[in-house]
């Protein structure tokens, strides 16, 4: 069973659902909006709420089978909950939901129209006044019963009139891979973009595809080689290969952090030819050379604690570089693309082979190549 996000006892169905700290009627808006008789229950024996709708996200508590969430909306596979006054997420794929109705994209804003709106206790006007919202305000709305939006108001329940509130798709802002179009079948995305060619500093994104849509997964920053990018990658040169590469062997010093690559533990005679002039060039091997070549890398030091092999000059061209790793590292490296020691585990945990994860290299000015 897939491990997913943790949590502690949620609240009943989505018509208990409250979204916690958003201004006089919550004005960075919920925006869930489902009959008030559908229920979400844990199927799980125990299931992980996380701080994002992603496994690489931290993980805040756990709900266990049979428990009632209260959901506010769904973003791809992932339900977002009230979760003990916090926002948190888990898997739908472990939750089932009993009514026709579902919980709505993240993707609708609700919008006071009339001058002065008033809140009530219930869904209709013979309840009592709670307080009022303007024209303009957005609101936080939980679901529908009727003509009357349920909505959060200042931490309590309450309910106002749909005759006065607009409610309008919001466009979601639009990915860099969405203008990709040499993606071909690949579902995972590690983008790598610097400012320009000589900076030696990079910014990490990964993205997934899910549900037929890209989504954002994790931002980290990160180094290249101490030269920046190449134009034309040469061995030793110090840069980092552009371009857009598949992703190879996972390694490391220690056991396997949980990646569904195929993982090699690195052991003290392990090392990558780097001689051009050998015909095990580029390749992975073991001490002793025994004169199969004169100069190799050795794997087994820090920066390899945990990283993985970009499939570059896969042809093994003489002089055109080898060992292209993503490792750990925050300084620069000698052509490598590398990170902190946790942010490498986290993509490496994230990384799936059946989702054909590409990474791709190149300053911000280049993208439309891609």
């Amino acid at each position: 069973m897939k491990k997913l996000m943790v949590g502690m006892a949620l609240t009943a169905t989505l018509a208990t659902a409250v979204t916690p700290g958003f201004g006089s009627i919550g004005g960075n808006q919920e925006k869930a909006y489902a009959a008030a008789t559908v229920t979400y229950k844990v199927t799980a024996s125990k299931l992980n709420v996380r701080s994002g709708a992603g496994t690489t996200y931290g993980i805040i508590g756990s709900v266990v089978k049979g428990q009632t969430l209260s959901v506010m909306s769904k973003s791809g596979s992932w339900y977002k909950i009230n979760y003990n006054g916090r926002t948190g997420y888990v898997s739908s794929d472990y939750v089932q939901a009993s009514g026709t109705a579902t919980p709505p994209a993240e993707s609708t804003t609700y919008t006071v129209t009339a001058s002065t709106l008033n809140v009530r206790s219930g869904a209709g006007t013979n309840y009592a006044s709670i307080g009022s919202v303007t024209k303009g305000q957005k609101l936080s709305v939980v679901s529908k019963s009727g003509s009357w939006y349920k909505i959060n108001y200042n931490g309590r329940t309450g309910y106002v009139s749909s005759d006065y509130v607009q409610a309008s798709a919001t466009t979601s802002p639009k990915l860099v891979v969405d203008s990709f179009k040499t993606l071909g079948n690949a579902q995972q995305v590690i983008l790598v973009t610097a400012d320009n060619y000589d900076t030696k500093s990079a910014k990490i994104q990964t993205f997934e595809k899910v549900d037929g849509k890209w989504k954002q997964v994790l931002t980290a920053n990160g180094v290249l080689g101490q030269k920046g990018f190449a134009l034309s990658k040469k061995e030793g040169d110090m840069e980092s290969p552009t371009g857009k590469y598949t992703i190879g062997t996972a390694f490391g010093r220690y056991a396997n952090p949980g990646t569904k690559l195929p993982y090699r533990k690195i052991t003290a005679n392990d090392v990558w030819v780097d001689d051009s002039k050998s015909s095990l060039y580029n390749t992975w091997q073991q001490k002793p050379a025994n004169g199969r070549w004169r100069s190799a890398e050795n794997m087994d030091i820090p920066a390899y604690d945990y990283g993985f092999v970009i499939n570059y000059n896969e042809s093994r061209t003489p002089g055109k570089g080898s060992a292209i790793f993503f490792h750990v590292g925050t300084n620069y490296t000698a052509g490598c693309t590398a990170t902190s020691k946790e942010q490498v585990v986290s993509i490496l945990k994230w990384l799936n082979p059946e989702k054909n994860p590409v990474i791709i290299q190149s300053p911000v000015s280049e993208l439309d190549k891609y």
